[in-house]
């Protein structure tokens, strides 16, 4: 009994814990390509994709080929905007906000390669 109230409190704990969600870039040094993608949490995106880098799996499979090919000391992560869940806002609106944001991104970014 007290482990699963013990996993209900870590639950509840992490579901009130702030969160921040971004727009991030993946920028391929060698040919200039970006790959461009909102997330709920940016600091997670930030420390898988090094974490990618170290063991050499690749982040998306959209970047797989090139990530093979030129391999993942080739590739930088940058985050372009952070933006705050509010305590009123749902999940599900916070993602589409991020996902609103992401369109204003790709529309700055719509001269160069992004995929």
């Amino acid at each position: 009994m007290k482990k699963s109230q013990s996993k209900k409190e870590i639950i509840a704990a992490y579901k009130e814990q702030k969160q921040t969600g971004g727009i991030f870039v993946i920028r391929n040094l060698k040919t200039g390509k970006l790959f461009l993608d909102a997330t709920p949490n940016i600091q997670g995106m930030a420390n898988r994709f090094e974490f990618s880098r170290k063991t050499g799996s690749c982040v998306s499979q959209k970047l797989q080929n090139d990530w093979l090919i030129y391999g993942g000391e080739n590739f930088v992560f940058e985050i372009l905007e952070k933006l705050d869940m509010n305590e009123d806002q749902s999940r599900k609106e916070f993602k589409e906000d991020l996902e609103t944001l992401k369109s204003l991104w790709l529309e700055k970014y719509d001269d160069e390669s992004c995929c």
